[in-house]
């Protein structure tokens, strides 16, 4: 991750004014409506491949069908939005709640704004070694809170990080709706947390990657 270091680093004394358009690594974190288990169930099942277990048992994640569009409408996000120059770290639908990072790199909508020194050789690299696994291992919990628990105040706006959501969310709830599922919502806002270094980085990455193995300590879990 040495190729990370001094890219997408934003001085915490700019965080109360940042434009959620700017270049930088996003880690987002987008909850049910009253925690409800909309997305599916954790199941413990049989460890096949016993290296990379340290048990017999491994909790797995069995996603609903609403979960299973969840997933698809993230993998979506790219390509419904290619202007905007997006990357995908890792992922995970919980039972009730959705992790992921979003990379927003350099593009004719951000291109004007004041970036930090280090930034400005854009998105070319890619946090490389934290993504070359990322939408495939997209898995798992553990680490300190690190969500904001910050509305983005630039949420009006287009072509920033509340307006990825916003058409995420929707996408997701028409399809409940249009299926049957009338009783499904989301929480009306998400927690986000910009990704200040190659640390941070990996230990969200990390943090997502072991979500379903320690769900019964997580703060969602209901």
């Amino acid at each position: 991750m040495n190729k990370y270091q001094n890219k997408y680093r934003i001085p915490s004394t700019r965080l109360q004014n940042w434009d959620y358009g700017a270049m930088g690594a996003y880690f987002v974190t987008i909850c049910t409506q009253n925690r409800e288990h909309f997305f599916g169930e954790i199941v413990q099942t049989q460890c096949i491949v016993e290296t990379h277990c340290n048990a017999s048992l491994q909790n797995e994640m069995l996603l609903t069908d609403i979960g299973k569009k969840v997933e698809q409408e993230w993998l979506k996000t790219i390509a419904l939005r290619p202007d905007m120059n997006l990357e995908l770290g890792n992922f995970v639908v919980m039972p009730n709640h959705f992790h992921g990072i979003l990379i927003i790199g350099k593009n004719e909508f951000n291109s004007e704004l004041e970036i930090t020194s280090g930034i400005e050789s854009g998105i070319e690299s890619r946090i490389e070694s934290g993504i070359e696994s990322g939408i495939e291992s997209r898995r798992r919990d553990a680490m300190h809170r690190v969500s904001t628990d910050k509305t983005n105040k630039f949420g009006p706006q287009s072509k920033n990080l509340a307006s990825i959501i916003r058409g995420f969310k929707s996408a997701v709830t028409t399809y409940s709706r249009t299926n049957g599922n009338t009783n499904f919502g989301w929480q009306p806002r998400f927690h986000d947390h910009i990704i200040r270094n190659s640390f941070e980085f990996e230990r969200i990455q990390n943090y997502i990657e072991q979500n379903p193995a320690k769900w019964a300590a997580d703060k969602f879990y209901k």
